[in-house]
């Protein structure tokens, strides 16, 4: 299979820059295979172009392309129309991994944004916890001592717990006799 060739015009337009800078680029030998045609002028082979680094732009899909030309130079073995399928299918395979690739990378921005969210939640949360398990502490009495303290009568001494459960009194100093 051979690919077509295009006119040095032609081969500017597939690939996007000036008739110059194809001249150029035929002139300095990076386009292989380039021959003149007395009538067509310079023909520049496809696949040199693409070895020299241009990129083609991608026909429009075989439903939307034009109709062949009629007559003995329109290709009779379907050649160029199965390049040109080829071709847009590589383009639409290429736009839509760049597409799941976009969404990918979107989906993880989302993801390292929750996950981000919520560690900070986590945290805000412990502390609550913490703060609260303090609160309880406080409040619960410790395994020494009474969970209940009466309150002091004026003029009347207050009796040690542990004496009360012994059963005997000691006696206090007070400093009479």
């Amino acid at each position: 299979m051979t690919r077509p060739l295009l006119t040095q015009r032609e081969a500017a337009a597939a690939c996007g820059v000036s008739r110059s800078t194809i001249r150029r680029r035929r002139e300095a030998g990076e386009l292989p295979g380039s021959v003149e045609d007395p009538a067509r002028g310079w023909m520049i082979p496809v696949d040199a172009l693409l070895a020299a680094g241009f990129r083609l732009n991608a026909p429009a899909p075989p439903e939307q392309a034009a109709p062949a030309p009629a007559g003995p130079a329109a290709p009779s073995d379907g050649e160029g129309q199965d390049a040109a399928v080829l071709r847009a299918e590589l383009a639409r395979l290429n736009a839509e991994h760049a597409l799941a690739l976009a969404e990918a990378r979107y989906g993880q921005k989302l993801a390292e944004a929750e996950a981000e969210h919520l560690r900070r939640e986590l945290v805000a949360r412990g502390e609550h916890i913490a703060d609260l398990q303090r609160a309880v502490a406080a409040l619960t009495p410790a395994p020494e001592r009474p969970a209940l303290t009466l309150p002091a009568v004026p003029g009347q001494a207050q009796a040690d717990p542990a004496e009360e459960e012994s059963g005997h009194r000691k006696r206090r100093w007070s400093g009479q006799t």
